[in-house]
């Protein structure tokens, strides 16, 4: 009887490489995807569990399957597909520069006018001096 291909590991590689790729092309201009990036790493995680049960299958039944020697290489291959992604947007992502405009702590914030929870509008300079105003600043998008 002829071993059959074993096409998981290479389905696997293949999708962690969609998974790498769409972020940056796709998924990082949504704001529920580009803080977390959790599609990518749901896509990831099939990728992975795909190259696992492809080079399991191809160690516990070597008789019916191919792959006992590129189903380990494509899961370092996808190992470091997730490695180099995790660098991206861990590792690399908190070398952003800071804003060259935004003031420091301790510096007197420049006057603006925003609207109060009424609607109306209410601005920094005509908050009265006895009270203390705090500021917090997100950084992110909602």
């Amino acid at each position: 009887m002829a071993r059959q291909r074993n096409l998981l590991p290479l389905g696997g590689l293949l999708l962690c490489g969609i998974a790498f790729l769409s972020y940056p092309l796709f998924f990082a201009g949504f704001p529920a995807t580009r803080d977390v990036p959790w599609v990518n790493w749901l896509l990831f995680a099939l990728g992975l569990g795909l190259v696992g049960v492809g080079t399991a299958r191809a160690f516990w039944q070597p008789e019916r399957y191919r792959g006992r020697i590129m189903g380990p290489v494509f899961g370092v291959l996808s190992l470091a597909v997730v490695g180099a992604f995790l660098f991206m947007t861990v590792s690399y992502a908190r070398q952003l520069p800071e804003s060259a405009g935004a003031p420091k702590v301790g510096e007197k914030a420049p006057d603006f006018t925003l609207l109060d929870s009424q609607g109306k509008p209410v601005s920094l300079s005509g908050v009265s001096r006895s009270s203390w105003v705090v500021l917090i600043f997100y950084r992110g998008y909602w």
